[in-house]
């Protein structure tokens, strides 16, 4: 399922609907780490910890058999499975088994871009902790390890089933600044943590995983003071003194279950910048926590990401390991801010074929279906990932979804009152088209139609009329996923458009 078009399931608002849908989602493990696995199990002179360490390759697997391990002990008085070990024994090598017979396993390049990121991050993470924590705390090595890759899991199955929400929370978040509670009631109806603490608690992940959550959303006081402490970085006696006059707080800080919490925050953040603010004020709890220098901090930090790039990373993922040899005022920016592809030599190839068919005379058409259908066509050649086009009735007082591309089904249902959208009654007066850049997103996305905006999501889009005999019949809405538009895709589309009226002008022609 690579984006929310061939997700069956409507878009939840509510923390019970997340909790039940991301539950109920299958995670796709590599195909390779998945035979190596069941050969290892069938082989006799494999231990238990062989298994789990040809397991951490794949982090849906390790999930799935910790999640599954926990699942038959849920309401014992057991404790949950912290590591991959105890939750194979738990099942039994026979069990095991039968899960991975029944987990969806592909081809690495074919599982989608965005769950593969994710769960990247997630072994980013794991590496930050073995390098800064694990040593020193070697004792509880594997509650590290574990913890802090399974913290960012609950964000997997969001990755798979509607990555766009995803990627446009870190735009308008991490990129734009914008407040995280309020865009995330717009995206999802409810917190981003209140929904990862609800599946951490539903599959009884590690204790320290459930305590990483739970400092998030509720001792975000603690947080602060100790920050404060972190930023005085300069004067490390201070620091200590500020501690020491304050036991509970230095006991809260002092948690090993911490280190989880903090190797994520270093992992996460560094996906937009080393020294962005977010980066720096996870080093500085790094550096007060560990009772080490920011130079030191950042000089692991950085050896850290290399390592773990060299056993991570995939050509198709970014990884901040990456930017390390960048100028250092330099910043990654996400797909959702950069320009879109340009359509392919095929696709430029297919557009023209289409385009050919629009102009033919006389029409090849034989009624108005295969005619926009056509035009969708071409319009999707030319680079457009959405799109929709709308045909008014006789009176243009409504206007009905006629053909759709990239968007969910049930948007061929809708029908559009043109008289509540002023920008609907301009496009159908006159021949005009309206282009949505961030510039006027605002005041333009007020003017739309709710349910179209919500289709269209994102600060680029296109509305455009198209006339015949003088008079609007027909709007054409598209963008390329909501991102700022390839240049060739913009002039392709303003071809296509008059191809599609000169469409209309023959085929109302035609046996004349």
């Amino acid at each position: 399922m690579a984006n929310e078009t061939n997700v069956p399931h409507a878009r939840p608002t509510t923390l019970d609907g997340w909790v039940k849908l991301l539950d109920g989602v299958r995670l796709p493990v590599p195909q390779e780490a998945h035979d190596k696995v069941c050969r290892a199990i069938r082989d006799n002179r494999s231990s238990l910890r062989d298994i789990a360490d040809l397991m951490q390759d794949s982090p849906a697997l390790a999930l799935s058999i910790i999640r599954e391990a926990n699942r038959h002990t849920q309401g014992s008085l057991t404790a949950p499975a912290e590591n991959l070990e105890v939750a194979i024994n738990r099942l039994g090598l026979a069990r095991t088994e039968e899960l991975l017979a029944r987990l969806p396993a592909e081809p690495q390049a074919q599982i989608p871009q965005a769950l593969r990121q994710i769960q990247m991050i997630s072994q980013h993470a794991t590496q930050q902790a073995n390098g800064f924590f694990a040593s020193r705390l070697a004792r509880l090595w594997q509650d590290i390890h574990w913890g802090s890759l399974l913290f960012l899991s609950p964000l997997w199955p969001l990755a798979l089933t509607f990555p766009k929400l995803l990627e446009e929370w870190e735009v308008r978040v991490i990129h734009k600044g914008e407040s995280a509670r309020d865009v995330e009631k717009q995206l999802f109806g409810v917190r981003l943590l209140k929904i990862g603490a609800a599946l951490v608690e539903a599959w009884r992940l590690p204790i320290w995983v459930q305590q990483g959550y739970r400092l998030l959303l509720t001792e975000q006081r603690e947080l602060v003071k100790v920050l404060r402490i972190a930023r005085d970085v300069d004067h490390p006696l201070r620091q200590q003194n500020r501690l020491d006059d304050d036991p509970t707080l230095r006991n809260w800080l002092n948690q090993p279950a911490n280190t989880v919490l903090l190797a994520n925050g270093l992992a996460l953040s560094a996906q937009q910048a080393w020294d962005s603010p977010h980066s720096e004020r996870w080093q500085y709890l790094t550096s007060l926590y560990l009772q080490i220098p920011m130079d030191e901090v950042q000089q692991q930090l950085h050896q850290q990401a290399a390592n773990s790039a060299r056993r991570h990373s995939m050509p198709d993922l970014w990884h901040p390991a990456v930017s390390l040899l960048w100028p250092w005022d330099n910043r990654r920016l996400p797909a959702g801010m950069l320009p879109a592809a340009a359509p392919s030599t095929e696709d430029l190839a297919k557009w023209r074929r289409q385009c050919a068919e629009l102009l033919a005379e006389p029409s090849r058409f034989t009624n108005a279906m295969h005619l926009t259908i056509a035009a969708r066509d071409a319009l999707v050649a030319s680079g457009m990932r959405r799109v929709m086009i709308l045909m008014a009735d006789r009176t243009q007082s409504s206007l009905r979804v006629h053909q759709i591309s990239g968007l969910p089904k049930e948007a061929a249902a809708l029908n559009f009152v043109v008289s509540q959208s002023t920008v609907l009654q301009r496009l159908l007066a006159q021949q005009a088209q309206v282009r949505i850049t961030p510039e006027n997103n605002a005041q333009f996305s007020a003017l739309l139609p709710p349910s179209l905006r919500t289709l269209f999501r994102g600060e680029h889009l296109f509305l455009r009329s198209l006339v015949h005999n003088g008079r609007v019949i027909m709007i054409v809405v598209a963008d390329q996923g909501g991102g700022p538009f390839a240049d060739i895709t913009v002039q392709a589309f303003g071809k296509t458009a008059q191809c599609i009226e000169k469409a209309l002008h023959s085929f109302s022609q035609r046996g004349q």
